[in-house]
């Protein structure tokens, strides 16, 4: 369940990746793109449950660590939106994707050249003005006052660390403009359709089976209506 890929890195040099999957060699095959940041740990035992689902009706599925992030040994600071993408796509092709699911922000570097879908999508202006309000209140709860805008201009040219995240310079300029974007033979799921509120929005991770199964139940009921 727990493997090791791997990807080269911005400079060509190799680097071994961290990799949850569930492989059968089964002709459908879902690439997994995780949630962001804090959301990432929030989400993190929904999205296990929900490949565990989908392994169970009959889906192989892969979540790869995003360069930077969780135990992988790439520097997060010297990530972009860019090599983020380009790391899901040579997972996709790593693992024969035939699909692809973007949870949240996920969905922005989703591959445009597989099917699928977006659960949640969330945009990067709106992933930046959460993390950036958080830092506000904690600085405030601090005794000190640090200003959006002052925040974001820095951002722009130094990087900033937001939530024990560091993001250089490069990511904070991308996630400005940055929106999910529905590429052919992909699809919207919205929260509403899975019930309750989303995980997300909880004070501590947690879990909630019935939605990690709608979620695969969507999931495998439209890839039951491609083969028919």
């Amino acid at each position: 369940m727990i493997f090791t890929w791997t990807i080269a890195g911005p400079d060509g040099a190799t680097i071994d990746e961290l990799l949850v999957a569930f492989d059968r060699g089964r002709a459908r095959r879902v690439l997994v793109c995780p949630a962001w940041f804090d959301e990432a740990n929030k989400l993190r035992r929904f999205t296990v449950e929900v490949m565990r689902r989908l392994d169970a009706v009959g889906i192989d599925s892969f979540l790869p660590d995003l360069p930077g992030c969780n135990d992988s040994l790439a520097p997060l600071g010297g990530q972009t939106l860019a090599t983020w993408q380009a790391g899901m796509q040579a997972a996709a092709t790593t693992f024969a994707a035939t699909h692809v699911l973007g949870l949240r922000a996920g969905a922005l570097v989703a591959p445009t050249t597989l099917p699928g879908w977006h659960y949640a999508a969330q945009s990067g202006p709106k992933l930046l003005r959460g993390m950036i309000r958080a830092r506000t209140i904690a600085a405030r709860e601090a005794g000190r006052e640090e200003k959006t805008d002052a925040l974001m201009a820095l951002g722009r040219t130094e990087g900033l660390t937001l939530g024990g995240w560091s993001l250089g310079a490069a990511m904070i300029r991308d996630l400005e403009t940055a929106e999910p974007a529905l590429a052919k033979r992909q699809c919207d799921i919205a929260q509403a359709a899975l019930g309750g509120p989303g995980l997300w929005l909880r004070a501590e991770p947690g879990e909630d089976r019935a939605q990690a199964y709608a979620l695969a139940a969507l999931i495998a009921n439209d890839l039951t209506g491609e083969s028919e």
